[in-house]
């Protein structure tokens, strides 16, 4: 069964956002970090991982993130600091 993520990634604690969506969390935000994608993460140095959820239906998963996109500032925070509220970044506990 194929997963998928829908993520938050962010410049700093409480900086810039970013949502997306991938099938492969650890590559997508690699690509992220070294700038390898031209666009808003690149532009505005949004590299940490902030958040994630695994989906299992693409659909859903698609779903969630449009949804999220129109989310207040502020509950995209509050879902952050509830899993993380130190901000940390997650991709290094993905990658190991």
């Amino acid at each position: 069964m194929k997963q998928y993520y829908v993520y938050i990634l962010a410049s700093k604690k409480n900086g810039t956002l970013y949502i997306g969506i991938t099938n492969d969390l650890m590559r997508r935000v690699y690509e992220h970090r070294e700038g390898l994608i031209d666009g808003f993460t690149k532009k505005y140095n949004v590299k940490n991982l902030v958040y994630f959820e695994i989906i299992s239906n693409v659909t859903e998963a698609i779903k969630r993130e449009k949804a999220m996109k129109k989310w207040l500032r502020k509950w995209k925070i509050e879902l952050i600091e509830k899993s993380n509220p130190e901000w940390k970044d997650l991709y290094l506990e993905i990658i190991n």
